[in-house]
This record gives C-alpha cells, sequence and structure tokens, in this order.
C-alpha cells in the first residue's frame, strides 16, 4: 500500500497534463494513498542571466507557478478533488526537484508525462528518462 503518490506537472504545457493528474489521482485513490503535484520553475537567480531579471521576479514566478499549478489540477480534477491534493512548487533542474520532493515526502509512486520526446530520447522526454533511471522509487510513465 503506497502512502504517498507524487504527479510532475509542467504548467508551461496548459492542459496537456490533465491526463496525467487524472491517472495520478486514481492510482492514489486505489492504494488509500496521499496525492502530491509537483511543478519546477527554472532558477534564473544562481547565474549571470539572473542579474537581467528585476528583485522580487522569483517570487512572482512562484506564486504564478503555484496559481496556475492549482488551476491544472482544478481543471483536471474538478473543486472538490483538489481540497486533500498538497500543491508543491520546486526551484532548480525538473529532474532533481521532482527526485528530491519525492524522497523528502516519502513517496511510494513517481507519475510522470512523457512529454516533448525527441528522437534521439527514444520517444521519452528527457526529464522522464531521468526521474526513471535516478529514482529510488516506481515510476509511472504516462504516454
Amino acid at each position: 500500500m503506497s502512502s504517498s503518490v507524487l504527479v510532475a506537472v509542467d504548467i508551461s504545457n496548459s492542459g496537456e497534463d490533465a491526463k496525467v493528474i487524472k491517472i495520478a489521482a486514481r492510482l492514489a485513490e486505489m492504494e488509500g494513498a496521499n496525492l502530491d503535484v509537483v511543478t519546477v520553475v527554472p532558477d534564473f537567480g544562481m547565474s549571470v542571466v539572473g542579474s537581467f531579471f528585476s528583485e522580487g521576479h522569483h517570487d512572482k514566478a512562484l506564486a504564478e507557478a503555484k496559481a496556475r499549478l492549482k488551476q491544472e489540477v482544478i481543471d483536471a480534477l474538478g473543486t472538490g478533488g483538489d481540497i486533500k491534493i498538497r500543491h508543491i512548487v520546486a526551484t532548480g533542474n525538473a529532474y532533481d526537484e521532482v527526485l528530491k520532493v519525492a524522497k523528502e515526502a516519502g513517496s511510494d509512486l513517481i507519475v510522470v508525462g512523457a512529454h516533448k520526446p525527441d528522437f534521439k530520447d527514444y520517444l521519452l522526454g528527457p526529464n522522464a528518462a531521468r526521474i526513471v533511471r535516478h529514482s529510488g522509487c516506481s515510476v509511472y510513465v504516462v504516454r
């Protein structure tokens, strides 16, 4: 029995992760597990690029990401389906942060979509592939 299911969502693909969220919610419900939804915002503050952004840009990006993540979940599951879900917005590399959140949350399963594949990635996106390779728990890839 799983205690936590983590679903990774790319909010830049508005609406494309609805299927991924629905499958993760169904898996969590079947196992009696909590559902956590995570999205990752790139970290521009630590590089030379960060100097081109205004002060407070990162905080605004986090707030917008949290609102968009919540809306993605509501659009996929309805208003009632959003109540018990923990929304997480992390900063950094997508695959690193998803794996870190999964470890911290004690997730037994990560659900991720196979988005933006390139031929060289053999029909699995680079972030999903890295999550599959390096995860300490099971990973369910939604195509």
